[in-house]
């Protein structure tokens, strides 16, 4: 996957604007500004509308043309990172390019201290995560993490620009809080709303911490928007679901936190899933196990892509105990 290709996903509104202080780069050229922002750009015409205007407030050379639903961006702006943003706000941003003018070789001076704060669903991902060098916060079932404990994570890290990744769709506002706070104190932050850990694996893979900070928020938040994430989850009770009504005891296959496969057996129910997510293509899968489930079911399901998709690498990793026993990615 490169670094810089694929889809983004949604943004906080600008109130929660994850790219912190909207500076230009300090060596933004004298005579304009300092990047050229080009992409791809999914979107319908209302949304597209409001793009224009936000690009034209940031910066110059505004072009955006395309019609049908497909639009070409192109801009030039201190602040890459915003309209990329701006892009991702309106839809779906990619084959991202960004040039900056000036400087081919990076900033003058020392490079910043960089980190990254991960929240991971269990011990093995923390594991996996912290030998990536990030700083983690353990999400144990039922027990989500406190704005302040990723704010003492932040401090933890001792870092003057923080990259976090809550990895959940549902601490959005408690990861916005402590960015806000972090930033109140002094520290740049980025918050990269990753809604599953598995686009936070991706967004860790390209990490580069000798990189501008704004182009290597943009490149992890590209990885993990070019990430498709799903789980599976077995019903607690009986339910109406978009796949029809489960039972307690089903075996809910859900794909980007919508209901897609209801089973009855993990494994099948794990094969269905994955079918429909290599539908629409992938290079590579991703399976977080839990510690429940047998051994045999990751080289199951490692022989069920190869079958079917020879293209098509697989990766396992070891969650331990996790909310869900099973969660996949595929790129």
């Amino acid at each position: 996957m490169e670094a810089l290709t694929g889809h983004a996903p949604a943004v906080f509104p600008p109130a929660q604007r994850p790219y912190g202080t909207p500076a230009a780069e300090p060596c933004a050229a004298e005579d304009g500004p300092a990047f050229e922002v080009i992409y791809l750009l999914e979107a319908d015409e209302h949304a597209v509308a409001r793009l224009r205007d936000r690009l034209d407030g940031l910066g110059d050379s505004l072009v955006v043309v395309g019609g049908d639903g497909l639009w070409n961006v192109h801009v030039h702006v201190d602040d890459a990172g915003a309209a990329v943003e701006a892009g991702v706000e309106a839809g779906r941003p990619y084959r991202i390019r960004i040039t900056h003018f000036a400087d081919a070789g990076g900033p003058a001076g020392e490079q910043a201290q960089r980190a990254v704060v991960a929240v991971v669903p269990g011990e093995g991902l923390a594991e996996l995560c912290a030998e990536a060098g990030a700083t983690t916060v353990l999400a144990r079932p039922g027990e989500p993490p406190a704005s302040g404990e990723l704010v003492e994570a932040i401090r933890r890290a001792h870092a003057r620009e923080v990259v976090l990744l809550p990895n959940d769709a549902d601490l959005r506002h408690t990861a916005a809080a402590a960015a806000e706070q972090a930033r109140a104190e002094g520290v740049r932050v980025a918050l990269i709303p990753t809604r599953a850990a598995v686009q936070g694996i991706a967004a860790l893979a390209v990490h580069q911490p000798d990189r501008r900070f704004d182009e290597d928020v943009v490149a992890m938040t590209s990885a993990a928007g070019a990430t498709r994430y799903a789980e599976l989850a077995v019903a607690e009770r009986q339910s109406w679901t978009m796949a029809g009504i489960c039972q307690r005891g089903d075996v809910l296959g859900l794909i980007e936190g919508d209901v897609a496969v209801i089973g009855a057996d993990l494994a099948e129910t794990a094969e269905a899933v994955l079918s429909r997510m290599l539908l629409a293509g992938g290079e590579l899968v991703t399976l977080v196990i839990g510690e429940d489930l047998p051994g045999t079911l990751a080289d199951r399901l490692e022989l069920f892509v190869r079958e079917g998709h020879l293209a098509v690498d697989t990766v396992v990793h070891q969650g331990g105990r996790q909310s869900v026993p099973l969660l996949i990615g595929v790129e």
